[in-house]
């Protein structure tokens, strides 16, 4: 018989972890052992699959609730459901109450685009628990706010959406669900045309010309909180990576991570003859040869 991996054990928490202990310790684990962090470090890159693994099956609570009867047995997952129900998670539960006057407009979640929902959990009361994905831009999830959402069967409900959400999150709609059931919003991050997240570091290229990257420049970049100036210094590489410090996102603790700026050298693809004539001299007085140990 095949030994079950103990994902508890992975993560560093312990069995009867809340939802939040077991986000905290995920986030804090991805960014030591991220293989951005650890380049070529195989131990790392296993380590760090592992993690997602293990967070993956405890951040779900009906893939929880099944693992533990795995792991644990009967009487194990009895005493930690109680009578069959689903676990809160309190810290989603907690951010219903937060005033917010912000609404915002989900494209990929609105009233003319309602989403499919999928049966979780019967209860033994005929209740039943169920589930509907929400598709959200990077900054929307970054900064939360009320949304007014639409679902399959008809129904319009107002959300309170918590700030600094991370993809596979879910939100618990007490009561929202089917015959008084619950309903769970899972949370998927859309696709962001220039920001990457890198466990809690927020990546992104940034392109410079020639003269920026030689003499240095005090240039504008964005940010998930709006442009900042950043300060390119002089001599920069093309594929060099700067640090914007606390300019990530929040890992839950009050904290946040980088911004990672790589950056570019951009040619100009067309250049007009007074350029070009700069150019010929910079040419004929560069002493630079950037191939002299290649022969």
């Amino acid at each position: 018989m095949q030994q079950v991996r103990n994902h508890y054990a992975i993560l560093g928490v312990p069995q009867n972890a809340t939802s939040e202990e077991v986000k905290k310790s995920f986030r804090k684990l991805a960014r030591q052992y991220h293989p951005d962090v650890n380049p070529e470090d195989k131990t790392a890159e296993e380590k760090f699959k592992d993690i997602n693994e293990a967070y993956n099956t405890l951040s779900d609570q009906t893939k929880r609730a099944e693992y533990d009867l795995q792991l644990f047995g009967k009487e194990k997952r009895r005493s930690s459901l109680g009578r069959g129900t689903i676990p809160r998670n309190d810290n989603v539960r907690n951010s219903y109450y937060r005033q917010d006057s912000d609404f915002w407009k989900f494209k990929n979640f609105s009233p003319g685009n309602s989403k499919r929902i999928k049966v979780v959990k019967p209860s033994h009361s005929g209740r039943r628990d169920v589930e509907a994905k929400l598709n959200l831009p990077l900054e929307k999830a970054y900064q939360g706010g009320r949304e007014r959402i639409r679902l399959e069967d008809g129904r319009s409900l107002e959300v309170e959406m918590p700030s600094g959400m991370i993809d596979g999150q879910k939100i618990r709609l007490k009561g929202q669900g089917l015959d008084g059931g619950d309903l769970y919003l899972k949370i998927s991050l859309a696709t962001h045309p220039y920001f990457t997240l890198q466990g809690m570091d927020i990546f992104c290229r940034i392109p410079v010309t020639p003269s920026e990257a030689i003499l240095g420049e005090a240039i504008e970049i964005p940010t998930i909180d709006g442009l900042v100036k950043m300060t390119v210094p002089k001599g920069v590489r093309s594929g060099q990576r700067l640090r914007l410090a606390n300019k990530g996102y929040p890992d839950g603790n009050g904290s946040r991570g980088d911004q990672l700026v790589e950056i570019q050298i951009a040619i100009p693809s067309e250049i007009n003859e007074e350029d070009l004539e700069l150019y010929k001299k910079i040419r004929e007085r560069e002493t630079f040869n950037p191939r002299h140990n290649f022969f």
